[in-house]
C-alpha cells in the first residue's frame, strides 16, 4: 500500500510535468534546427515536406515556432 500523501504525490507530478515541458520544449527546438537544415541542403520546406511525408505547413509552422531566431525556450 502506498503510504505517501497525496500532497507529495501531487508535488512529485508537478515536478515530473514540469522536466517533461523542459524536455519537449527542447526537442522541439532541435527539431526546427534539424528541419532547416533539411531546408538548406534539400532548397526548399516543400522538398523536405515531401522527403519526410508531411505537410510543407507543418514543416514551416515548426521551423518558425522553434527553429534558429525563435527566441528563448520558455516553460509558460
Amino acid at each position: 500500500m502506498d503510504t505517501t500523501s497525496w500532497r507529495q504525490r501531487v508535488r512529485a507530478e508537478e515536478e515530473l510535468l514540469e522536466r517533461l515541458r523542459l524536455q519537449t520544449s527542447h526537442a522541439a527546438k532541435r527539431r526546427a534546427a534539424a528541419l532547416a537544415d533539411g531546408v538548406a541542403e534539400l532548397g526548399s520546406v516543400y522538398a523536405v515536406a515531401k522527403d519526410l511525408g508531411r505537410s510543407w505547413q507543418a514543416i514551416d509552422k515548426a521551423i518558425k515556432k522553434h527553429g534558429p531566431g525563435s527566441g528563448p525556450a520558455t516553460t509558460e
